[in-house]
């Protein structure tokens, strides 16, 4: 008998067949990997005492000049504020005009001839698709700013958390915007103002309501060279991105008399989402239709590993839903995604930009924020709860697993005897263990265990493949190493 370690290479592997994910990882759920070892995500636990209205799609938190921290929540219906004891209150500015919870798509019934196309042939892309509603959330010195793409205007909160008071449209700002963003030099863009939506126009510097040019000040507009619409904007050290559905402008502070410079620095990579960019020191990392895109100075591809999965696992009429959220702690950024069988977020894909390996999972989330101004990252969920994240192992009863494509002997031409089973684990017990085997890619599959962990554990199949689930045995922190497989060639048939 030979040992067979069992070391499999970080994350989930998933473009193409399930053979071709031979020696890798190729599904999971609420796992991750560090320096080698397969662990769990952390949990969660609700953190608000009540919900906002509506679905919420922006999310922000900050610390006032008191060094009070508040949660900013914008839903398709309204702006909310949370406190530290988790309490919820309404700050929906008057006139606010709602938006809509799911995307609509503007080709139904009527929109076509009866019979123009062949039964199982996708339409073409003739009619129009109303996003879902999303907020773009700022701080201007220790005030909330923000801007929903259905409503249009720019509203600021001036902190009165006890009354409340509510936001209200910040004076002489445009309206018809997408979107907003405060810049490091002090100015609020506008993007897609006044219903243009190639159009830049940003305040006075230190000035959130002037914003009509003159000599005496530093107010101005511009309008990109773009086929796209403005979607959303991201401050990195040293420059300010906005991006296109199309494509990826850079802005820098030049003083007067242009005040800013723009410049395209890449095609064919607009946002899939205003959502789906999160942006890390110098660095942002974006999902567009084409792909996943990152910016470190240039804008280039981001190869990976489940990208295949993650497109035809995606609900392209909802992809106006999706978010990103950047993990500090374990160098990640978490994408939240509505999968092909449901209209509402699902689902995740994950991606660790300091190791370069990706994970996928199911996980109903809206939108988020990272820690720093709370210990853990606050997420809220469909029903419209705020929940910290990364804390104990509690999962609402959700499977955390990683498994395998498949093992094989040589190129699959010979038998696997196994007959035990060396387990590696941090604390021994803590994780299960399935075999599930097969002679042939496209064969049946037989399963056997899961087995609980003992040194050794006694194991009985033969096949040419086999795959290997790993299964969190309660909720517990744990860790899986490199196991290994006693097991023989045996013949070709």
């Amino acid at each position: 008998m030979a040992y067979i370690p069992l070391q499999i290479p970080p994350g989930v592997y998933r473009n193409g067949t399930e053979l071709q994910s031979a020696g890798r990882w190729f599904d999971a759920n609420l796992v991750r990997w560090k320096e080698g070892s397969m662990l769990p995500v952390g949990g969660w636990r609700k953190r608000s005492n009540s919900t906002v209205t509506g679905k919420a799609r922006g999310m922000i938190t900050w610390r006032t000049n008191a060094a009070e921290r508040f949660i900013g929540i914008g839903t398709h219906s309204g702006l909310y504020v949370s406190n530290t004891a988790g309490t919820i209150k309404n700050i929906t500015p008057t006139g606010f005009t709602s938006g809509y919870a799911d995307a609509v798509v503007t080709i139904g019934y009527g929109y076509g001839a009866y019979s123009a196309y062949a039964y199982g042939v996708a339409r073409p892309d003739l009619g129009n698709v109303i996003p879902a509603t999303t907020w773009a959330l700022d701080t201007w010195g220790e005030y909330l700013v923000g801007c929903s793409n259905a409503d249009g205007k720019i509203y600021e909160w001036q902190i009165d958390f006890a009354t409340p008071t509510i936001a209200a449209q910040i004076a002489n700002s445009p309206t018809s915007c997408q979107s907003m963003m405060v810049t490091a030099e002090r100015f609020v863009f506008a993007l897609g103002a006044g219903g243009n939506p190639r159009k830049v126009a940003w305040c006075d510097q230190e000035n959130n309501t002037v914003w009509t040019p003159s000599t005496s000040n530093q107010a101005g507009d511009y309008e990109i060279a773009t086929t796209g619409r403005l979607m959303a904007g991201k401050r990195v050290r040293g420059v300010n991105l906005l991006f296109t559905d199309t494509d990826v402008h850079q802005s820098q502070y030049i003083g007067q008399p242009y005040v800013y410079n723009f410049e395209k620095i890449g095609s064919g990579c607009g946002l899939i989402s205003q959502q789906a960019v999160a942006a890390v020191d110098t660095m942002a990392v974006w999902m567009s239709r084409s792909g996943f895109w990152m910016f470190d100075g240039y804008v280039k591809p981001l190869p990976s590993d489940v990208s295949d999965y993650v497109y035809r696992n995606l609900n392209t009429s909802q992809a106006s839903k999706i978010y990103a959220v950047h993990n500090s702690a374990f160098r990640e950024i978490w994408w939240y995604y509505p999968s092909a069988t449901s209209n509402e977020i699902d689902s995740y894909v994950s991606f660790n930009y300091q190791e370069g390996h990706w994970s996928i999972g199911s996980l109903a989330r809206t939108c988020g924020t990272d820690s720093g101004v709370f210990v853990n990252p606050l997420l809220v969920s469909v029903d419209g709860y705020v929940y910290e994240h990364e804390v104990g192992f509690d999962y609402d009863s959700a499977t955390q697993y990683a498994e395998s494509g498949p093992v094989q002997i040589g190129i699959g031409d010979n038998l696997m005897a196994a007959r035990q089973l060396v387990p590696d684990e941090l604390t021994q017990g803590e994780v299960t263990m399935t075999f599930k085997t097969k002679f042939y890619p496209n064969g049946a599959e037989t399963s056997f265990g899961p087995y609980n962990m003992a040194n050794p554990t006694d194991v009985r199949f033969t096949a040419r493949q086999v795959k290997m689930r790993v299964e969190s045995n309660g909720n517990d922190s744990w860790r899986l190493g490199i196991p290994r497989l006693e097991a023989v060639q045996g013949g070709k048939r």
